[in-house]
């Protein structure tokens, strides 16, 4: 099977995905915007050919580029993984007649009032809200709903620029920062209030081949404003035995067939509150921040090379052990500048050495990100156990007690 890969080289475990596919027996043409030179020798073996576009985005030459392939050879897939790029690649598959997601799943994946239109008029709970070009139309929302609300962009990705508001001032200075940054159109949502976390997939004709449940500690947009906290993820080994995950499951899956979802990896965030279960956002795509890698370890087995089975053979080749739970601890610098150090790693190491699964601890002199950068953005430890409990002590234990130097 000829399977073309959008954008193989970066970020750094896009090339994992380019791998899985060569490993399954795919012959892997990739177009990216990176020259090839640029690519080492492992991630161009995995590959037939590469050939490089000035934006993978820009929808008139990447359908170049595949048309280029279509004369070459029979292409029985166009493949990308990454959110911002999924618009462009659905616009060209349907162009050049090659299966896969849609442009209208791609679009209600991307813009996020008509996706939340789309689960409520088939019945899927989810937070009230309204896509906005003026500042009136948010004013007038906010009347009929009330506060707290959410604004982001609405073909955001993750917790990127998004923006809770209590008051009308609030609004008014949240409405001031987006005209600053050239945002024209924004997403305004009800703020539902409850736990969150997100239900991942790798979907087969729309059934799910494997699935995955996490939960965020605190909730992501408290893990965005403040430098104290270490924010963790968990993906949970107890999904086929809690039974508060049946309805979970059962409104993944009503989602996918709503949305269109096929044979795709997908991203679904949640709420559980006072008002019950919402889905927020839902993408047609793998998760970010490493999430997979925490699959993986916790269930014993190489997702990316279980997402190139789903592709190129439309069956999964192994099974999820549920073996251990995984997490990861995001560690923020004690102030914006460069890495002086570390402390508290030997401490860490003794006491849960065998249970770590990787770290990353940028060397001294590596200057820090901000806050909202994200999870990996600076230091970070991941870990496995077996008991979910124990594991999300551990996660405490290491961001109480490692700390990242900074000046």
């Amino acid at each position: 099977m000829n399977i073309v890969f959008v954008e193989p080289a970066f970020p750094n475990n896009q090339r994992q995905f380019v791998r899985g596919l060569a490993e399954v027996g795919a012959t892997v043409i990739g177009i990216g915007e990176r020259p090839a030179d640029w690519l080492d020798d492992e991630l161009r073996g995995w590959m037939q050919h590469y050939h490089q576009v000035a934006s993978v985005t820009d929808v008139p030459a990447l359908n170049a580029a595949v048309a280029w392939v279509q004369d070459k050879v029979w292409v029985d897939r166009l493949e990308s993984t990454i959110e911002a790029h999924t618009m462009a690649v659905a616009e060209v598959r349907e162009a050049r007649h090659v299966p896969g997601t849609s442009v209208r799943t791609a679009w209600l994946c991307r813009d996020k009032p008509s996706m939340k239109q789309a689960l409520r008029e088939a019945g899927v709970p989810t937070a009230a809200s309204t896509a906005a070009d003026s500042a009136d139309a948010v004013y007038a929302f906010a009347d009929r709903v009330g506060y707290p609300l959410i604004l982001k962009p609405r073909a955001g990705a993750g917790a990127a620029d998004t923006m809770r508001v209590d008051s009308r001032s609030e609004l008014t200075s949240a409405l001031a920062s987006y005209g600053k940054k050239g945002v024209a159109s924004i997403a305004v949502e009800e703020f539902v209030e409850g736990h969150e976390g997100f239900y991942d997939t790798l979907s087969i004709n729309g059934v799910p081949a494997h699935d995955f449940v996490s939960h965020y500690y605190p909730n992501v947009l408290d893990a965005m404003r403040s430098r104290w906290i270490s924010p963790q993820f968990i993906a949970t080994n107890r999904v086929d035995t809690v039974a508060d995950y049946v309805e979970l499951r059962e409104m993944g899956q009503r989602v996918a067939h709503v949305l269109g979802i096929g044979t795709s990896a997908t991203h679904m965030e949640w709420f559980f509150g006072p008002k019950g279960l919402r889905f927020s956002e839902i993408g047609c795509r793998p998760p970010g921040v490493g999430a997979w890698d925490l699959y993986s370890a916790g269930n014993e087995m190489d997702l990316y090379r279980e997402w190139a089975a789903a592709v190129v053979h439309g069956q999964p080749s192994q099974r999820a052990t549920r073996a251990y739970s995984a997490g990861i601890v995001a560690l923020r610098p004690d102030r914006d500048g460069v890495i002086r150090g570390y402390s508290g790693l030997d401490e860490i190491q003794s006491r849960f050495g065998q249970w770590v699964i990787d770290t990353h601890l940028p060397p001294e002199g590596t200057g820090t990100q901000p806050v909202e950068a994200g999870y990996m953005a600076n230091a970070y430890v991941r870990l496995r156990h077996p008991d979910y409990d124990v594991l999300s002590g551990m996660l405490d234990e290491v961001g109480r007690t490692v700390k990242v130097h900074a000046g």
